[in-house]
């Protein structure tokens, strides 16, 4: 019996492990519990997580009452093992997984520690065994298998001194490493939304007239910096363009303080992970350690249109140059825009030269001009000629996922799906409305905006109304705020429906395509946030 025991429980740590590799995935997605946001997502996900059929695991506590069924209980055992597992595969294989478990060293300490903790408990079971318990071991296991989630953190928390040795190691190699490259000069960027777009266009800017690095994707984080310098940058580079990303006061002056930026650009301000920061107030101050930590001889790039970045008392006499659009009281501004379907042309005026220049893009949106107006106005103070800057805004390519423009079939699909936020959604259905023919939204709506998510997503479907013909929402909870916007612009019901799966939606825009169609894919929301 004690041979058959051992037998049910390997087949059980499979389907443990694979159970186990999901709870990694969606720590990960969370990184980490930075913010708490792995607990959260585990309150918020509780029904699905710890009430479903691993719970048949608890007939166990019966079997130990009657010698039948003791007798039989590996067998029941194997099969609640062997039906869990395919219910688990099954909704595997039908949710959509848009960010797959990245095995990095992190990941694989934790796989290692979890091994270790159902090692320690499976030799001390197998030592002190006894057949008449096999029932409560089972039902031990069955409530293993109920705390999958929970066992992912209690590793994430036991590999803590670990991973401070490791970032602590990394980072003395990171300072090394910098310490060989003095006549390099950092640029950071920073800002609730626009940093990868502002980041690729000033790369295009400086890279004409001098060796640049920027950091690769969206690698703004004190190890997505520390990888960025220790595998990829080059001892020739004239710049590094480092962009930073954060979730609470504190985050982007660790950065500075890593990489010790001599410029820096500042992209609008708005309401992005608001739930982690707590306040607006917080993530100003936030994004302003920034400008707040250049050098005396260092300049700052903020945004004339911004009002939080207007409003701000700065503590720092490095030189401001100001940027905007409506706001002509700024050191440059763009005039005469013209925003078409296939791109983007405007003039930037200086006023303390009272000269003109004209700009072509292909990048679309009005968002994308401040993007622009920051890398050129870095550029020319760096001494990037004006015929330059212009050749260089010119052959700026999209970033992935931020306003480019897919075919799939005879939709033109565009993908603004990376990280909406209310700014960069209103400007996507300005886009939207540009194109001719049909329109149609597809959205799960805005996240991490804290207590104003109900407010910005029923403004959001307000906003829709006026512009698409056709609205497929994504996750039933998560979009009742948009819907209840729509309704509040007696949008008719018969042009909206929700899907709890993205990809559903395609096969549903093949059927509502009508001529020339237009599909916004605003937003597509990481695994942490699936409906089933």
């Amino acid at each position: 019996m004690k041979i058959l025991f051992v037998l049910s429980i390997l087949f059980f740590l499979i389907v443990a492990f694979l159970y186990q590799l999901k709870a990694l995935q969606m720590l990960q997605q969370n990184r980490y519990n930075r913010g708490y946001r792995y607990i959260k997502w585990i309150l918020r996900n509780f029904k699905d997580n710890f009430l479903q059929v691993s719970l048949l695991y608890f007939i166990f506590f019966f079997t130990y009452f009657s010698e039948t069924l003791n007798a039989i209980s590996p067998y029941l055992f194997i099969f609640i093992t062997f039906f869990t597992g395919c219910v688990f595969l099954f909704d595997r294989y039908k949710e959509q997984r848009k960010l797959p478990l990245k095995y990095t060293a992190r990941i694989l300490r934790l796989i290692l520690s979890s091994f270790f903790l159902y090692g320690v408990f499976l030799l001390l079971l197998f030592f002190t065994f006894e057949e008449q318990y096999m029932s409560f071991y089972y039902l031990g296991f069955g409530v293993l298998y109920n705390l999958t989630y929970f066992i992912a953190l209690f590793c994430n928390f036991l590999n803590r001194p670990i991973e401070k040795l490791v970032a602590y190691l990394y980072k003395r190699k990171t300072l090394k490493r910098l310490a060989t490259m003095p006549q390099m000069e950092v640029i950071g960027i920073t800002g609730s939304y626009g940093k990868t777009s502002t980041k690729n266009i000033l790369y295009d800017v400086l890279d004409s007239s001098f060796n640049v690095f920027k950091t690769p994707e969206n690698y703004n984080t004190p190890f997505g910096l520390m990888i960025s310098i220790n595998d990829y940058l080059d001892k020739y580079n004239d710049y590094f363009i480092a962009e930073m990303g954060a979730c609470k006061k504190g985050e982007i002056k660790e950065l500075c303080d890593l990489v010790h930026p001599k410029y820096g650009i500042l992209t609008k301000i708005g309401v992005a992970h608001l739930e982690t920061f707590g306040s607006e107030e917080m993530i100003q101050k936030t994004k302003f350690e920034l400008i707040e930590n250049l050098p005396s001889d260092g300049i700052g790039i903020l945004n004339g249109d911004d009002e939080k970045q207007r409003n701000y008392t700065i503590q720092n006499d490095c030189q401001i140059i100001w940027i905007g659009i409506e706001n002509k009281k700024v050191d440059l501004y763009a005039k005469d825009i013209k925003l078409t379907n296939e791109g983007t042309s405007f003039k930037v005026y200086f006023p303390k030269i009272k000269k003109e220049y004209a700009f072509e893009t292909r990048l679309l949106g009005r968002n994308n001009i401040y993007n622009i107006l920051a890398s050129i106005a870095l550029g020319k103070s760096l001494g990037v000629s004006i015929p330059d800057l212009q050749r260089a805004v010119k052959r700026a390519e999209p970033v992935a996922h931020r306003l480019t423009i897919l075919e799939y079939y005879d939709v033109h699909i565009i993908d603004d799906a990376y990280n909406s936020n209310p700014s960069g959604a209103k400007m996507a259905l300005e886009v939207l409305q540009m194109m001719p023919g049909k329109h149609i939204v597809v959205t799960p709506g805005m996240i991490e905006v804290g207590e104003k998510e109900e407010e910005v997503n029923r403004e959001f479907g307000r906003e829709i109304a006026d512009v698409a013909d056709e609205v497929i929402l994504i996750g039933e909870e998560k979009t009742r705020p948009i819907y209840e916007g729509l309704m509040e612009k007696k949008y008719k019901k018969e042009h909206i429906y929700i899907l709890n799966n993205v990809l559903d939606a395609f096969p549903l825009l093949l059927k509502l395509k009508e001529g020339e169609t237009y599909c916004l894919l605003e937003n597509d929301l990481p695994d942490t946030f699936n409906e089933k």
